[in-house]
């Protein structure tokens, strides 16, 4: 056997192994097939001007100012992870776990410079404290602030680089 061939033949394995090792992105997917009408996949495709951006924007409006309470899950309080269930419940109809804890474990990891609106940014803001909020493009974030309450935030902001720790993408994987 050549090494010509050799090459080639160890070419098609990694080729046909790599298109099986990976999930396909969302635009990639028959718009044909049982997932292009679910609420997930309709929240995954999008641009980051998107229907699941403004769904967002729109469930903000009505969170927006709520002050921070540690365990609320209401207008009257809220903290982040609640937040972000009550987010993505009313605007994409998934449903996330209760605490940043478990919803760190959601979806599939994203790079920060890939980020789309819809990711969800975790953050290490104590020694055992975590913080999420969502990515609405443009570097801005909207998350249940401690000192501010339910606001829009920038990502690239010296603090929240220094505490980032992931993004994942929950939208259109099992959530």
């Amino acid at each position: 056997m050549t090494l010509r061939s050799l090459i080639s033949i160890l070419s098609l394995s990694f080729a046909s192994f790599s298109a099986f090792s990976f999930q396909l992105p969302a635009s990639m997917l028959s718009m044909n097939s049982e997932l292009a009408t679910s609420p997930a996949k309709a929240a995954l495709v999008h641009q980051e001007t998107g229907p699941l951006r403004s769904r967002i924007l729109d469930q903000y409006q009505k969170w927006k100012g709520t002050h921070y309470q540690w365990g609320g899950t209401t207008h009257h309080g809220v903290d982040c992870s609640a937040l972000m269930q009550h987010l993505f419940s009313d605007a994409a109809h998934l449903d996330l776990p209760r605490t940043t804890g478990e919803q760190i474990h959601r979806g599939v990891q994203v790079a920060q410079y890939r980020l789309k609106a819809g990711d969800l940014v975790f953050f290490q803001t104590g020694p055992n404290r975590r913080h999420v909020g969502v990515y609405i493009g443009d570097s801005q974030f909207i998350h249940a602030s401690s000192s501010q309450g339910v606001t829009v935030s920038t990502l690239s902001d010296n603090y929240w680089q220094e505490h980032f720790i992931t993004a994942r993408r929950v939208a259109g994987s099992s959530v």
